[in-house]
């Protein structure tokens, strides 16, 4: 990495890392699988340095479980994987989610399913990402389609992840993973850093799930005199296991409303060219690069073509896609599987105007140029 100025050049995958690390992070657990692999190796590198902790472990399913531990300890906490592993954790991200254990999980998606293509850019893990454990649970994923911003949405999630006692999910692609940009790194002092909320009461008093007004319970770390109970069973406000109908649907019910209702804290989105525009296109991550080369292209031809690109891709934007959808006469979706997150838009968007997929799933960026040839029906 070279620094001139207060900017590197680095890879998305490493400014994955020097946001955990500004965000305090201090523990990574994982085990190395291509497109990811870089976060692990920097990550083994810098945290020793910083009084961190790094540690390889067997398999994914350790990986998820170490972090939960690493930050009920009191350290905040990562992991990285792609498509395999990222299936691997999906049992313990449940497990993170119902016992309110704030952890964050970088997925540099590659082409699948299974094995499928190592070194190939995908986005075959959005519905994954959403609905991959089983049950009603909270789920955040942020996508980033720089490295600039792959470096401040690891910070978002970290402090979304604090702040709602949830793990929440880096959605990045490959292109975005391994693409070198110049990185600017912000001063620490003007840096937003969320930690956990800690309890105000002593350790006689404190109910470790006994939520506040905002749905959030106080989290205090094991070590410092407070004794609870952390179990992935349905359980009352003490921590322990219920059989409680009434108790466990409260339970669930909170857990996804903390952050259903505080959507418009983490909404996070893109609008490019909209103002006049009767056609948009939806599109993330590293799809989107070619999405907005591709309007600007149709633009100089005079059509009226625009950009939404959600980073917030869970929860979804359902009001900020409504309000597309009530302007635009034609709305494509494009991204690199088959219609993953076409299947929300149209959702939300399909009674008001038409809604068309753009999709690639060959393990090869989408081009400008097959984006506006789906757009026009190839006539620039």
């Amino acid at each position: 990495m070279s620094n001139n100025n207060g900017y590197k050049l680095v890879q998305g995958n490493e400014a994955c890392v020097e946001g955990a690390i500004a965000a305090g992070m201090r523990f990574y657990a994982g085990y190395p699988i291509t497109p990811s692999s870089e976060i692990a190796e920097l990550s083994a590198q810098k945290l020793p340095q910083i009084g961190g902790k790094f540690m390889q472990m067997e398999d994914e399913l350790s990986s998820m479980a170490a972090i939960i531990g690493g930050s009920l300890a009191g350290l905040k906490s990562m992991t990285a994987t792609s498509g395999p592993g990222f299936s691997l954790m999906q049992e313990n991200l449940g497990y993170a989610a119902i016992a309110e254990i704030p952890c964050v999980v970088v997925n540099v998606q590659r082409g699948g399913p299974s094995t499928g293509m190592p070194t190939s850019p995908a986005q075959g893990d959005v519905m994954q990402a959403r609905w991959g454990t089983h049950g009603d649970h909270p789920a955040i994923a942020l996508t980033p389609n720089s490295v600039q911003e792959t470096y401040e949405y690891t910070v978002k999630a970290f402090n979304l992840s604090e702040k709602y006692r949830t793990p929440v999910i880096l959605l990045m692609d490959e292109t975005v993973g391994h693409m070198r940009e110049k990185l600017r790194i912000p001063d620490s002092s003007v840096l937003e850093v969320i930690n956990r909320k800690k309890p105000v009461c002593g350790p006689d008093e404190y109910v470790p799930y006994r939520p506040d007004e905002d749905l959030i319970p106080a989290f205090v770390p094991f070590g410092e005199g407070y004794r609870y109970h952390v179990t992935g069973l349905t359980h009352d406000e003490t921590g322990f296991p219920t059989n409680s109908n009434l108790i466990s649907g409260k339970l669930v019910q909170r857990i996804v409303d903390k952050v259903e209702k505080n959507i418009d804290d983490m909404s996070y989105y893109e609008e490019y060219r909209l103002n006049d525009a009767e056609i948009v296109i939806v599109a993330y991550g590293g799809v989107s690069r070619a999405v907005k080369s591709a309007v600007d292209e149709m633009r100089s031809s005079g059509i009226k073509v625009g950009m939404f690109r959600p980073i917030t891709i869970w929860p979804f934007l359902d009001k900020q896609i409504s309000q597309v959808a009530e302007k635009a006469k034609e709305i494509y979706v494009a991204e690199m599987n088959l219609g993953q997150y076409f299947i929300e838009v149209d959702r939300v968007a399909g009674k008001k105007c038409p809604v068309k997929k753009i999709n690639k799933i060959t393990g090869e960026l989408i081009t400008p140029k097959e984006i506006t040839d789906a757009v026009t029906g190839g006539r620039l």
